[in-house]
């Protein structure tokens, strides 16, 4: 009796293992015959979204005083700003330091002694209208900022997706061509696609180590700063693998 069960149990096992490999089997597109073809699209879009970064930046031999000079003239960036209708919650610290300034850099840290105190305080204003970055630009350097550092162009996610959409169209599209033309080169058809892998995005336009001289009487005039955020090129990479027969 026992026997007879063992035996039972060994013939189940070894049907499901069979079972097993014809699934598996069923399965394995290793051996189908396949086409691999890439293509690449780009749509050149114009920016919706600008980030401006400057900074108020003082300097005291006493610390607490440059401190409070800072803060009161950051202060007044910021209700200026908000007074031309730029919303606080576009507005953003991204950055506070201080820090010594030495009488003597050539010496050791040991034997140098602090000249000033300097602090910088830094804040990203992110901007809906982009025609409004020159006049956020004149705004602040007219009430306090003496530092500017970069300005960024960028896409709003919605309209970063729009165009992304149809970048990944002009890839497929220019991908299957090519399958197409081999495929027909061969003699062959084109049955489906067993994989497709996609990639890419865009880079915002980026100006950096936007600075000036706060003392430049130009930079107080009248005349509005212009700033053009030019385009931004959106890329997507599509890679299929077609079935063939």
């Amino acid at each position: 009796m026992i026997e007879r069960k063992s035996l039972l149990i060994i013939t189940l096992v070894i049907m499901a293992m069979a079972c097993v490999g014809i699934a598996a089997a069923a399965t394995d597109t290793s051996n189908y015959k396949v086409i691999q073809a890439s293509g690449t699209g780009n749509v050149i879009g114009t920016p919706d979204r600008a980030q401006v970064t400057f900074s108020v930046e003082t300097e005291n031999t006493d610390v607490k005083i440059a401190q409070q000079d800072n803060a009161a003239r950051m202060a007044t960036v910021i209700n200026a700003l908000v007074a031309i209708g730029i919303p606080r919650d576009a507005l953003k610290t991204t950055g506070y330091n201080i820090y010594p300034v030495y009488e003597d850099s050539t010496k050791s840290i040991i034997d140098q002694k602090v000249r000033t105190y300097r602090v910088t305080n830094t804040l990203t204003v992110t901007l809906h209208d982009v025609s409004k970055t020159g006049d956020v630009i004149d705004v602040a350097v007219a009430n306090g900022i003496n530092q500017a550092s970069s300005i960024q162009f960028l896409l709003s996610d919605e309209q970063s997706q729009v165009l992304r959409t149809e970048a990944l169209k002009e890839a497929v599209a220019r991908a299957r061509a090519d399958a197409d033309t081999v495929a027909a080169a061969m003699g062959t058809n084109i049955t489906g696609v067993q994989r497709a892998d996609i990639s890419g995005g865009y880079s915002p336009v980026l100006y950096e180590n936007y600075q000036y001289d706060a003392g430049n009487a130009m930079m107080k005039s009248a005349v509005p700063t212009p700033i053009q955020p030019g385009d931004i090129t959106v890329s997507a990479q599509v890679s299929i693998t077609c079935l063939i027969r």
